[in-house]
Order: structure tokens, then C-alpha cells, then sequence
């Protein structure tokens, strides 16, 4: 069993990228089982949730985009549909059926995945049938198609969330702040720990973060040092 590490960075103009948070598992581990990790270490050390956040498709999952959407944000990150076809939904959330149509909401529940669920029914039965037929198969059994949602903020926004607007694309540019701070492992030939257990791996995880936030930190002094005299 290998172990790998991740970390959540922001980006500063003229400094450079800073290491936030850091957490290292075994790589078995889907990726979507540290964020929320990472999430809490990064409010503690800002004091502040941050608003928005960017990620790739590994992190699609409703709960990630709660962490935003609570707080007015987005967190940009592409949808993954598993090679299912995209929902198809209004710009409220409320699903159409097969032929297009909008659904009827019918009642709200607990979902068994920890969401608030919203149950929608064939339009054409309910609230009342309004005499139409329907070439669907649950119509042919008088029950007619059923749609069940997740009406979380996180859940409505992942399925709504704009990704060709500039405000996804600005967010979702600085996902390359993760790619320089693996370059500079690599070139300090320490992206893959060549030790023999899980807590000497998290140490020298913790190291290499801890020598690029100092690197951060000596271009910060330099800069405003530059500031002084000027």
C-alpha cells in the first residue's frame, strides 16, 4: 500500500503559492475523502470559511459545493455524470421528464445519502391525470415516472452551476496553483517519499510544505523590502 498526500493552497499575486492545509492518507483512498479535512484546517487557520473554492471532477459531490454555496460562493469544479446523460432541469431546480415537460413536486424527505430530497411525479398524473398518454413504462403501470433530488444548496448548485460563465472560469483558473506546488516537490525529487511507513511519509509531507511556505514567505519580505525603499 502506497501513501500520498494533498494539500489546499491559495494564490497570491507577486508571492506566490502558500500551503494551507495539508493531509496524507494511502492513495486507496478516494480523493473526495479529505476534503472536508482540508476544508476545517483551512477555516481555522483564515478564521473565515472561505467563499469559493476549485477543484477537478474528482471532488463532484454535493457536499463539497455545501461548503460554498452556505455562504454565497460556488465551488468550481467540472461535473462528473459518470457517463450518465446530464439532468435536465429548469433554472429553479425542478426536473423535466423524458418528453421534456416540467415534473410535479410532490413531497420532501431524508434522503438516505444525508440530504433533504425533493420527490417529483409524472405531470400528467398528478396533482390530477390530466387524460394524456405517455409511451414511458411506469406511465403504462399508472405510476408514472419519478424523479427524487437533492434540494441542498450544495445539491441544486452542483446541477446548476453555470460553467461557461467567466465568474466558474476565473475560480477554476487558479486550480493550477495545485500543479506548481507538485512542480516544486518534483524538482526537490520529494514528490514520491521514498520511506517505509505512513507517519514518516506525513512528516516529510509536512516538511516539503513547510520549506515552500518559507520560500513564500522570503519573496514576501524581499518584495515589501523592495516596497520600503521605494
Amino acid at each position: 500500500m502506497g501513501i500520498w498526500q494533498w494539500s489546499d493552497q491559495c494564490h497570491i499575486p507577486e508571492y506566490g503559492d502558500l500551503i494551507l492545509a495539508e493531509y496524507t492518507q494511502p492513495f486507496n483512498k478516494n480523493d473526495i475523502t479529505y476534503y472536508h479535512s482540508l476544508y476545517q484546517q483551512i477555516v481555522a487557520t483564515l478564521g473565515f470559511r472561505p467563499r469559493q473554492v476549485t477543484a477537478d471532477a474528482a471532488f463532484d459531490a454535493w457536499d463539497v459545493y455545501q461548503t460554498c454555496a452556505e455562504h454565497g460562493g460556488i465551488a468550481a469544479i467540472p461535473i462528473n455524470a459518470h457517463g450518465h446523460p446530464l439532468p435536465n432541469r429548469e433554472t429553479d431546480g425542478t426536473p423535466r421528464c423524458d418528453r421534456g415537460l416540467r415534473m410535479f413536486a410532490s413531497y420532501q424527505f431524508d434522503h438516505t445519502n444525508g440530504y433533504r430530497a425533493q420527490r417529483f411525479c409524472c405531470p400528467l398524473l398528478y396533482p390530477v391525470p390530466m387524460g394524456q398518454t405517455c409511451e414511458h413504462k411506469q406511465f403504462l403501470k399508472e405510476k408514472g415516472c419519478v424523479k427524487d433530488i437533492n434540494i441542498e444548496l450544495g445539491g441544486l448548485q452542483r446541477v446548476l452551476l453555470d460553467r461557461t460563465s467567466q465568474t466558474y472560469k476565473t475560480i477554476y483558473r487558479q486550480r493550477t496553483s495545485a500543479e506548481r506546488i507538485n512542480s516544486q516537490a518534483k524538482s526537490w525529487d520529494i514528490e514520491r517519499p521514498k520511506v517505509c511507513n505512513g507517519h514518516s511519509v506525513a512528516n516529510l509531507n509536512t516538511l516539503t510544505y513547510i520549506l515552500i511556505n518559507v520560500r513564500v514567505l522570503q519573496r514576501v519580505y524581499a518584495v515589501n523590502l523592495v516596497y520600503r525603499r521605494c
